[in-house]
């Protein structure tokens, strides 16, 4: 249960005050031994503890997945495997996996996206590392609109979707090889660029650090740079702007 879930409950006399100030008075963190959950993350950040995947021992996954699903009714992961997908499944079998992503999710039904954030990709190999950033955000509440593989070499395929883009109130570019997509969409919109270098192209792209470097020495301006393949990272970024452009929108 939420914050705002328990003070509405309050204001509407269904939940007592005492009731009310035991919720608040849980400790900031829940002790399992080998980690310390985040329960009051939401609270102060506005979203959720989200489960990285990658490296994590299946006792200590399946019961971490758990407890933040049983706090919070929903619970993401990313950088999750196909076994690592099936060890969970056997605890929560409703849980989904993404095998393009990597992402482990349980969402909510009905839960109501807002604002609309623009995910490009310069190449259809950039599309794993986009759908994280897209996924992610939707996850967190935004509409995400995907516009895949319109990359330098052929520029005409981005100006084909551009009005659409121009509309997002964040985009993010997802490029590797040169890292080049995220400077032209850089002079082209009006809002925050976020640039994600991949690690895909040829031996001197270095894993993506020459993506990275291009990104970082942008001319164009009102571009953010995170890390190489950090999708899940663009996707939160890009949804703290959103959700201040919505709420911009709501007080004009």
């Amino acid at each position: 249960m939420e914050a705002r879930e328990v003070l509405e409950q309050v204001r509407q006399g269904t939940l007592s005050i005492e009731e009310a100030e035991q919720f608040f008075q849980k400790r900031s963190y829940e002790e399992m031994g080998y980690a310390k959950l985040d329960t009051y993350r939401e609270i102060r950040s506005g979203f959720p503890e989200v489960v990285y995947c990658s490296g994590k021992a299946d006792e200590h996954l399946k019961n971490v997945f758990k407890r933040l699903y049983e706090q919070n009714g929903e619970v993401l992961g990313t950088r999750a495997s196909i076994q690592q997908y099936e060890v969970v499944k056997s605890i929560l079998p409703q849980v989904a996996y993404d095998p393009n992503s990597h992402i482990l999710k349980i969402e909510k039904e009905g839960k109501e996206r807002q604002g609309k954030i623009a995910v490009c990709t310069a190449g259809t190999s950039d599309i794993p590392v986009a759908e994280e950033a897209a996924q992610t955000a939707e996850y967190f509440g935004s509409n995400v609109e995907r516009i895949y593989d319109v990359g330098v070499s052929g520029i005409h395929r981005l100006f084909s979707r551009l009005e659409m883009i121009q509309t997002a109130n964040c985009i993010i570019a997802v490029a590797g090889m040169e890292g080049a997509l995220a400077s032209v969409l850089g002079g082209l919109v009006s809002r925050p660029v976020i640039a994600v270098p991949t690690s895909i192209g040829y031996g001197a792209s270095m894993h993506g650090l020459s993506a990275l470097l291009t990104m970082i020495n942008s001319c164009a301006n009102g571009i953010a740079v995170v890390n190489i393949d950090n999708g899940y990272g663009a996707g939160y970024i890009a949804t703290q702007i959103n959700r201040l452009g919505v709420r911009g929108e709501e007080n004009q």
